[in-house]
């Protein structure tokens, strides 16, 4: 089906306001502000990072000497200042700022169990954490660092609406399942830069956390911002860059045969910013020999090998150009499912099956403004995937390509009332070894897609904060060769274009006003959008439907916040429903009357659940954090059916989303010692038989139970040694029905860092 792409009214309406904005009278001349951040004893706080806002957007940053103390030169109007320091919560300073004034002010710390950040994936402008209406976590360096996270998934795993299942031990393949999502329902970006494959797949088991100066997730559909994949969340690395010069690495080392190194360095000066990490791991995996067939496992090993670089310049008039890269490379063994097997399918381990994969990610970046309400921002990025993967079949290859441009206007229309506008250009193709044309030779998919987006916000009185948007996408898929060679046939497919629209609206309401909250408040919030995940790679070519369109999702949310103690106790309960269209799924005979295809957009799934959280800092060091999600999830009727795609019946969940789970947190810092301990639990769940998957039946996977705790006692200022055990219990599990969990597990190691 091809429909016509015209929202040029639209743009036509968005142009103008932006050009009404910039002929709106200027505000005078700049002045300067000075200002000291201090704890809840009056002390001043050194490296507290100062974050100001201007119509709901952070418009820039700073952080204090070691005296505590900040500056900055304003331009007049209306800004909102606030400190972010691990551990606090500052008050947030009004200023209206008139032509040479001179400010002087202090921003006073009080503990809290989460502190301000500055937001960037929940929508086009930075925002402070404290203003952002959507479901957001942010997770920090320094709560890394304590937990002594290796990769990006394990932090993911306390995150409330998230799954996280893993096939194995480290580098088996890691889905993340957003709110009853699929696993390929969870755009990733690394510093603004899409990192997924053709079609939303990703794997997080090969994040590393080397160079992170924080990782946010933001829960829900983001299409109406970000376009196509990010139907059910939005997953975003955002790497270390500026700031002091300083340098840090780490050694470690421990059971499995498991080995790390990491270093990185970052710094600033006369303008210039820069960073560069790099990490290496080495593992055995699992050693020993097979439940049921007591045969040795021998191909479970891993190794990984990552760098990044990011460096920027700031110039006169706040213009700003930054680039970045990162490379990585990994191979794995699959000595594929070693554990239960209800079928008695596995009779041997594999000791063949390895894949490499490369990935390649380069972005450039330039703001600059046009005037000192409107600011332009132009990113392109580029990047590549390259997989080979050995069987005993053979050896198959697959890549992608991937560029994007993207540029964006931002307003401040108002005071209070912001305004983004933009579009993005993105190109992408895959090939494989499996996706063949006339001659059994490789073709690619091809496909291009183009969005034109646009956000209003609009905060009213510090208590309500208002933010609309939406995003019309054209898809284009390019004209694919026939397939004449395959077991089924592929036709020759003519371009398809395809048009979707994904709005969104967030809202937040605190019910008490700005004077009443010093000691608890309490804030609704809530949301409503669309998403939408095109087809990947081997659902275009494995087919013989030339229409196939984007999955869907239509959500909402709804959530109260409440605070006690002024933010040293706070507890959030959200309640979210997902309701999955135009899922793609085999035909079969079983729907010939719904689709003369072989696949086809016809399948349907719904979600609902609960996600709690339960926060609490003292002031003698201890942080403890209770998460708890309750998911419901229901496979319905196919379109024009009463019948659910086999294997499965109306009503019974997808699988691998458990019920209930949930986890305990608790961080203790006390001078040189950080200590942590946690509880991760799990609900049984349903999967699918370990060997032929879907085919070979459901079956129940049982729920689990693991304890990890470790330590860190810094020596000296620039020295550090810790250890952790993972699984303390030894508990024996599978995340993945089939795939054993690595079992109890020590890691011993060093850290040093260094700032000049």
């Amino acid at each position: 089906m091809t429909i016509l792409f015209r929202p040029f009214s639209t743009l036509a309406l968005l142009r103008l306001l932006l050009f009404v904005t910039i002929l709106l009278p200027r505000p005078g001349l700049a002045a300067d502000l000075n200002g000291t951040v201090v704890d809840p004893d009056g002390r001043p706080v050194p490296n507290a990072r100062v974050l100001l806002s201007r119509a709901g957007a952070v418009s820039a940053t700073t952080t204090t000497d070691a005296q505590g103390r900040f500056g900055m030169v304003l331009a007049a109007g209306r800004y909102e200042v606030r400190a972010s320091v691990p551990g606090f919560r500052s008050d947030v300073v009004p200023l209206d700022v008139g032509a040479d004034d001179l400010l002087r002010i202090t921003i006073a710390l009080r503990v809290s169990a989460i502190e301000e950040s500055v937001v960037v994936s929940a929508s086009p402008v930075d925002r402070p954490l404290s203003r952002t209406p959507d479901s957001v976590t942010v997770i920090d360096a320094d709560e890394l660092r304590a937990h002594q996270v290796e990769t990006v998934s394990d932090a993911l795993r306390l995150v409330p609406g998230l799954t996280v299942t893993q096939s194995g031990g480290r580098g088996g393949v890691t889905s993340l399942f957003p709110r009853g999502g699929e696993s390929n329902f969870t755009l990733v970006l690394i510093d603004g830069v899409r990192a997924n494959a053709f079609g939303g797949g990703f794997d997080f088991a090969h994040l590393p956390i080397a160079d992170i100066d924080r990782i946010e997730i933001v829960r829900g559909p983001q299409s109406a911002l970000y376009g196509s994949d990010a139907i059910g969340s939005v997953v975003q690395i955002v790497t270390r860059r500026g700031g002091p010069t300083r340098t840090a690495g780490l050694v470690e080392g421990g059971g499995f045969g498991t080995t790390r190194a990491a270093g990185s360095v970052a710094g600033s000066h006369n303008g210039w910013s820069w960073g560069a990490a790099g990490e290496r791991l080495d593992t055995d995996g699992f050693t020993g020999e097979a439940p049921d067939t007591g045969e040795p496992v021998t191909n479970d090993d891993y190794r990984r090998t990552d760098g990044s670089f990011n460096l920027g310049w700031e110039g006169g008039r706040d213009v700003a150009i930054r680039g970045t890269g990162r490379l990585s490379a990994f191979e794995r063994g699959f000595p594929g499912p070693f554990g239960s097997d209800p079928l008695a399918n596995v009779s041997a381990i594999d000791t063949v099956s390895r894949g490499e994969n490369d990935i390649r990610l380069f972005s450039v970046d330039a703001e600059f403004p046009w005037s000192q309400r409107v600011t332009q921002d132009i990113q392109i990025a580029w990047s590549g995937l390259d997989g080979t993967f050995t069987s005993p079949f053979g050896t198959s290859e697959s890549e992608s390509r991937r560029v994007t441009v993207r540029g964006q206007a931002d307003a401040a229309l108002l005071p209070r009332m912001g305004l983004s506008i933009g579009g993005e250009l993105l190109r992408e193709s895959a090939e494989s070894t499996f996706i063949t044309g006339p001659s059994a030779d490789r073709v690619p998919v091809e496909r291009s897609a183009l969005g034109v987006f646009g956000e209003l916000r609009y905060d009213a009185g510090d208590r309500l904060y208002l933010t609309a948007g939406a995003r019309v996408e054209r898809i284009h898929r390019d004209a694919l060769a026939p397939d004449p060679n395959a077991f089924s046939p592929r036709p020759r497919f003519d371009a398809s274009t395809v048009v979707s629209t994904n709005p969104k609206l967030t809202v937040a309401y605190f019910l008490q006003p700005p004077g009443r909250r010093e000691r608890r408040w309490t804030r609704v919030h809530g949301s409503v959008g669309t998403g939408i995940r095109p087809p990947d790679a081997f659902e275009i070519a494995f087919t013989d439907n030339p229409s196939l369109e984007p999955e869907r999702n239509r959500s909402f949310d709804i959530g109260v916040e409440q605070t006690f103690a002024g933010g040293a106790f706070i507890v959030d309960a959200t309640g979210f429903y997902n309701r999955y269209d135009d899922l793609i799924i085999t035909v079969g005979r079983s729907f010939q009357d719904a689709s003369q295809f072989r696949t086809d957009n016809i399948s349907n799934a719904r979600a609902r659940g609960l996600e709690l959280v339960a926060s609490t800092r003292t002031s003698w060091g201890l942080a403890a954090t209770l998460t708890y999600t309750w998911l419901d999830t229901d496979v319905l009727a196919v379109d024009q059916s009463d019948a659910a795609p086999p294997p499965f019946d109306v009503g019974e969940p997808l699988i691998r989303r458990p019920r209930h789970q949930g986890a305990v947190d608790l961080v203790y810092r006390r001078g040189p010692v950080t200590a942590f301990g946690q509880v991760l639990a799990r609900g049984q769940n349903l999967d699918v038989e370990p060997s032929f998957g879907a085919f070979g039946g459901l079956y129940t996977n049982p729920g689990y139970g693991v304890v990890n705790l470790g330590g860190t006692i810094a020596v000296r200022r620039e020295l550090e040694v810790f250890a952790r055990i993972t699984n303390l219990l030894d508990r024996a599990y599978e995340a993945t029905f089939g795939f054993p969990a690595l079992g109890r597990s020590a890691i011993v190691g060093v850290r040093v860092a260094a700032g000049y």
